[in-house]
Formats: C-alpha cells, structure tokens, sequence
C-alpha cells in the first residue's frame, strides 16, 4: 500500500478527512507522531493492532493504545477524573497515588520494569544504580528495593552482579593508564552507565529464571 491508498482509507473509513499522503509519509519517516485516533484508524487500515505499530510501548499513552483502551477506560479502572487523567498522559508525568498507580499496572498490564518507566522513577533508579556501580553496591541495596518494592536479596544479588561487571570494564584504564585499550575501556564504561537500567532488569530476569531452574 503506497501512502495514498493508506490516506484515503483513513477518510473513507475512519471520519479523518485531514490525512493525507504526505501526513502518511511523515508517520513513517518519525517526522510527526500520530495521535491516539489516528494510530488506530491506521491499525484498521493495515490490518493489524495499533500494538505492532508501536512496538515495544515506553509511555503512558503507547502503554494504553498498545491494549485497545480509551482514555476513559484508564481513568475509570484507576480512580481519576477524565481530565486529570488525560492532562497526566499528555504531559507524561504520572502523579497518582500507590492505589492508583497499582491500578495502573494492573489495567494496562505493565510489568515492573515498564511500571517504574510510565511512572517517572526510572531516572531515579538509573541515578542509584549507576551509584551503585560505581561506589560501594551494598549501600545501595535498601533504597532501590524500597523504590522498586523488591526483596533485598533479589536487589542484592543484581547489584553485586552488575557491580563486578562494571568494575572488570574499568580495569583497563586503571591498570594502563591510556593507549587503545584503556580508551575503548572507558568507551564500554560509559555505554554501560548509559544503559545501566536495561542491564539491571536483564539481570533480575536471570536471576528469576536462573532460580526456577534451581
């Protein structure tokens, strides 16, 4: 389907007479983001879930698109107002309460990982655990499981792990002192700071399966 046909299907069927084909062809370069309406009469003319048009889903709105619910079934399930609701999704900074915010995840089906991401802490959590790493890992323990709401062990074992890992990347350039490897040391040092969130919940993953085989 070239971008006309997939325009003119919008139209027809989905009461969207503004798309264009050059609206379509922004869609899929990333120059313009569709809205919620607009990526679901795209889903119907492709034949397929608004889900598999986004993807992996990291924000509110992607989260509740990805699972067919309007903005009125999450303000409903959770406790809010419409507007409240709304207002938080557009900025992208969820401020509901632990009730609600359970709610939340329950609806939308998050797991924890995506739980911490649509609900702001992920910053925070990035800060800690690159402390973590980079520092005394134990110090760390209880206040990423209080963060998180995980067991002590479970945390524990996550950071001593990434720990290690991290401080066997930084041996090159301590021991070197410059030259290419202790450079691309410090590169792989850094790229491991940078996704320090994605490594800890690979990490907890492991561990979990690495437990049930046990």
């Amino acid at each position: 389907m070239y971008p006309e046909h997939v325009a003119y299907g919008i139209r027809t069927s989905f009461g969207l007479p503004y798309v264009t084909p050059d609206l379509v062809d922004a869609w899929e370069q990333g120059l313009i983001t569709p809205g919620s309406a607009e990526l679901i009469a795209l889903a119907g003319v492709l034949w397929c879930s608004p889900g598999e048009l986004i993807g992996a889903p990291r924000s509110l709105r992607e989260h509740r698109i990805a699972r067919g619910l309007t903005t009125e079934d999450v303000a409903h399930a959770v406790g809010l107002e419409l507007l409240a609701y709304v207002r938080m999704e557009e900025a992208g900074e969820w401020r509901g309460s632990e009730r609600q915010s359970a709610a939340l995840a329950r609806v939308l089906d998050l797991s924890l990982a995506d739980h911490v991401t649509v609900t702001g802490r992920e910053p925070k959590l990035a800060m800690m655990l690159r402390g973590a790493v980079t520092t005394r890992w134990q110090a760390y323990v209880r206040p990423v499981g209080k963060l998180l709401t995980l067991e002590r062990r479970i945390v524990g074992h996550a950071l001593r792990a990434l720990h290690t890992e991290y401080q066997g990347r930084m041996m090159p350039t301590l021991s070197w002192g410059g030259g290419t490897a202790a450079t691309e040391a410090d590169e792989a040092a850094r790229d491991f700071l940078d996704r320090i969130v994605t490594r800890f919940w690979t990490t907890i993953r492991r561990d979990g399966e690495r437990h049930l085989d046990d």
